[in-house]
C-alpha cells in the first residue's frame, strides 16, 4: 500500500459545479450550460498558459473563464456573477470526502492536497469543508508559475514528504491529470465520477472508481 494519498482538488474533492447550482435561479435556465463552459474553460486556460509559458494564476484564470461562459450562454444572468465567484471559496465537498480522509489518518497514511488552485482558493475551500484536520499539506502548483501536468507539479508532493513516486497514490476525477500523474511514476486511481469513456489508454490508472469511498481496498 502506498504510505502518501495526494488528492486533486477541483471535481475530486470538491464539486466545481455546487457554485452554479447554488444561485441557479438567478443565473437563469442556461445555468447548466453555463456551468460546463466555465469548467472546461478554466482547464483550457490552465493549458494554455503552461504551454505559453504565460502564466496566470488559477484565480485570474477562473474569473476569465466565467466571463467568458457568460458570453457562450447567453440565457443567463450576467448580475449574477460576482455571487458566483464568492461561491468558488466555499464549494462544496462530496459526501464521502470527510469519512474518506478519516479513514486514512487512522490507518496510519499521510494525506494533502495537489492542486492548480491558487494557496488562498485552496484554504478557503478546506476551511469550508472542514477538513483541515485531516490534511498533511496542501500543495499549489503556483509556487513553480505553470500548471499540471508537468512533472515538476507532482514532484511537489516528493518533496514536501520525503517520498519516491511510487509510495504516493494519487487521485483525481480527471483523466487528463491521472495521465500526467502515471506518467509522472505515482500510482494511480481515477475517481470516475460521471462514467466517462478512458481517452489516455497508453497511460492508464491503478484503479477506477465511482467515488472515493474504498481506497485502502486493494
Amino acid at each position: 500500500m502506498a504510505t502518501t494519498f495526494v488528492f486533486d482538488a477541483y471535481g475530486t474533492l470538491f464539486d466545481v459545479h455546487s457554485a452554479v447550482r447554488r444561485h441557479a435561479e438567478s443565473v437563469g435556465d442556461g445555468h447548466a450550460a453555463l456551468s460546463n463552459v466555465w469548467r472546461a474553460k478554466q482547464l483550457e486556460y490552465t493549458w494554455t498558459r503552461t504551454s505559453m509559458d504565460r502564466y496566470v494564476d488559477f484565480w485570474q484564470l477562473t474569473q476569465q473563464a466565467l466571463d467568458y461562459a457568460f458570453s457562450a450562454v447567453p440565457n443567463t444572468n450576467r448580475d449574477a456573477r460576482q455571487r458566483l465567484l464568492d461561491a468558488y471559496w466555499e464549494l462544496e465537498a462530496f459526501d464521502e470526502v470527510r469519512a474518506m480522509l478519516v479513514g486514512l489518518k487512522e490507518a496510519g497514511k499521510s494525506t494533502a492536497i495537489l492542486s492548480n488552485g491558487s494557496p488562498g482558493m485552496l484554504d478557503a475551500a478546506v476551511v469550508s469543508a472542514q477538513i483541515g484536520d485531516l490534511l498533511d499539506a496542501t500543495l499549489s502548483v503556483d509556487a513553480l508559475g505553470f500548471f499540471k501536468t508537468r512533472p515538476e507539479t507532482y514532484q511537489l508532493v516528493c518533496d514536501r514528504f520525503d517520498v519516491a513516486p511510487t509510495e504516493v497514490s494519487f487521485q483525481s476525477s480527471n483523466r487528463w491529470d491521472i495521465a500526467g500523474a502515471h506518467a509522472f511514476g505515482f500510482r494511480t486511481v481515477w475517481c470516475n465520477r460521471s462514467g466517462a469513456p478512458d481517452e489516455y489508454l497508453d497511460l492508464p490508472p491503478d484503479r477506477i472508481v465511482s467515488d472515493l469511498t474504498n481506497l485502502l481496498e486493494k
